[in-house]
């Protein structure tokens, strides 16, 4: 379980007991009852991470709602986004290896996060990261009961395949752009899980030069969309 559990499931559960304490009945069993809701949510699964040359792993659990084309600044590109419910693992997990360039937070509106409006005016991070393929986008959207945002990353963070990288609160909504020539293996309705399940296939097209650029990436150079890095 993630510590923001504990930071809301123990003040419910001490609650409980002094209302117990005071003779009460019908709220100890509310508050008990909402701090095993609150154990519940918070839960942190281990997931088997997949290893294969190109996977591109679900950056969340949930139900895949939208499979589209999609510009991002400019770049021909296909999105895909997952619906997380309230009962899903709201632990986010990065979608590949790589560096992160940049995270943005984007205040926002909170619509129902099913909404195909709330990808675009909902609060939300969003989240650049560089691959050795090239550079792929992610968001953690807010929803009409996820009211909060929280990445655990900042700019220039180095990340594995599937590791952990933030959290959204009580049902949400994540987007992840891919660029042209990414294959998109999952379709609307198919649930999925964070860190494990792979939505796309996008190998690197040079080993020769993604291995270059991962060498570089590694001393901290800053990378364009190509994944080849920036000359200064």
């Amino acid at each position: 379980m993630v510590k923001e559990g504990y930071w809301i499931g123990i003040p419910l559960l001490v609650g409980g007991v002094l209302g117990m304490l005071l003779g009460s009945h019908g709220v100890p069993i509310v508050l008990f009852s909402l701090a095993a809701f609150t154990f519940y949510f918070f839960r942190d699964p281990e997931r088997s991470i997949p290893a294969g040359p190109g996977d591109i792993v679900s950056p969340a659990d949930g139900r895949v709602v939208v499979v589209t084309p999609e510009e991002w600044e400019g770049r021909p590109g296909q999105r895909v986004s997952i619906f997380l419910a309230i009962w899903d693992v709201h632990v986010n997990r990065a979608p590949a290896a790589g560096r992160i360039t940049k995270v943005t937070y984007q205040p926002g509106r909170f619509y129902v996060a099913a909404r195909a409006r709330a990808s675009q005016e909902n609060e939300q991070n969003i989240i650049c990261l560089a691959t050795a393929a090239g550079e792929i986008v992610f968001k953690q959207i807010a929803g009409w009961i996820a009211r909060r945002v929280v990445c655990w990353k900042e700019a220039g963070d180095r990340v594995q395949r599937g590791e952990r990288i933030g959290l959204i609160r009580f049902g949400s909504r994540m987007d992840l752009w891919l660029p042209k020539g990414a294959q998109i293996l999952v379709k609307p309705g198919q649930h999925v899980a964070g860190g494990s399940s792979v939505l796309a296939h996008w190998p690197v097209v040079n080993p020769g030069a993604a291995k270059a650029s991962g060498s570089r990436l590694e001393r901290g150079s800053e990378f364009a969309a190509s994944g080849e890095p920036v000359r200064k």
